[in-house]
């Protein structure tokens, strides 16, 4: 909180690297990346973050990690808690060390999971009080144990989803302000696993941030679903990822969202 009572709103992002185009697929087929295109995105989403109130904390750059600009794989905020990730790619490694100094400067106390764990960011949704993770090819069971036991102290209840059609749990759902979770059913393995879930109709429709309690950020590749969420009364910010989506990303992956 700030000294009037607001909530302060900040979100980690980090620059795209010279090596973007190098960056690890599973499930797609590798595009050409126009990496000028992509730092002009990278501005564009930074802009549409700051536009809406967010204040911007850039991690320092990562120039040898070609996926370093998915920031939000390397760390699971809760409260006052950073739980470090260990990637599960051995590539990504190398890109939490920056994020962990960021938030120790902020003032973040530090966990870190711990071998033989590994969990990516973009593994974990949380809401509410519920951390679902994901349980796949980044994400092993001790990962999801140790981060369990992380944050239960805290009040999370912490459980681990099937993840097989996608690189992370958030390629394939995220949540509304209101907890109804989204997802494009094809690459859903159980969307019996929520009380409220809603498919929407396009794959980039799956992916929000939520930017405050009735606005939501989301890639305007998807403006079929985009319609559906304006017809809930949410307010909608897009912006344009088109490079990053070719690398697997979303718009979750390129922040960190920190409320405090």
């Amino acid at each position: 909180m700030t000294e009037n009572g607001t909530v302060n709103k900040r979100a980690l992002v980090r620059r795209p690297g010279p090596r973007l185009a190098e960056g690890l697929l599973t499930h797609l087929t590798r595009t050409p990346v126009d990496l000028d295109l992509a730092r002009r995105q990278w501005h564009g989403y930074v802009d549409a973050l700051q536009a809406e109130g967010w204040e911007t904390v850039e991690v320092p750059p990562a120039d040898d990690s070609p996926d370093a600009v998915f920031v939000e794989d390397t760390v699971v905020v809760y409260g006052d808690l950073a739980v470090i990730s260990r990637p599960g790619a051995d590539e990504r490694k190398p890109e939490t060390a920056g994020t962990e100094a960021t938030l120790a400067s902020l003032g973040y106390r530090i966990a870190r999971i711990e071998h033989p764990g590994t969990l990516d960011g973009g593994d974990v949704l949380k809401h509410g009080g519920m951390v679902w993770v994901g349980l796949g090819g980044r994400t092993n069971a001790s990962g999801i144990e140790q981060l369990s036991a992380l944050l239960r102290p805290l009040g999370a209840q912490v459980r681990g989803v099937p993840v097989t059609r996608a690189l992370h749990l958030k390629s394939t759902v995220t949540a509304l302000p209101d907890g109804t979770v989204v997802g494009y059913g094809p690459l859903v393995d159980d969307p019996a696993t929520w009380r409220s879930f809603l498919p929407v109709p396009e794959e980039a429709g799956a992916h929000v941030v939520l930017l405050d309690g009735s606005t939501v950020l989301m890639a305007t590749r998807a403006p079929v679903t985009r319609a559906l969420f304006e017809s809930r009364g949410l307010r909608v910010v897009a912006v344009d990822i088109s490079e990053y989506e070719k690398l697997e990303g979303c718009v979750t992956c390129l922040s960190v969202r920190l409320r405090g």
